[in-house]
């Protein structure tokens, strides 16, 4: 497994909480909090998308 650092949970009203980390390489990572072992990896830019997308309450529902 990857020595990934993950920031603290970001949880919004009603939503599953959800886990940013970074690992060494600079590469980008997502998993819902409590679950960072089933994450979903992409570049900083797409993932920073979604999360912006999350937060604007478009995309809750994937979570």
């Amino acid at each position: 497994m990857r020595d990934i650092r993950w920031e603290e949970p970001f949880c919004a009203e009603g939503s599953a909480c959800f886990r940013l980390g970074t690992d060494e390489d600079g590469n980008a990572y997502i998993a819902v909090a409590g679950a960072e072992d089933a994450y979903v990896t992409d570049t900083r830019e797409a993932l920073r998308t979604l999360i912006r997308d999350i937060k604007a309450g478009k995309a809750d529902h994937l979570l």
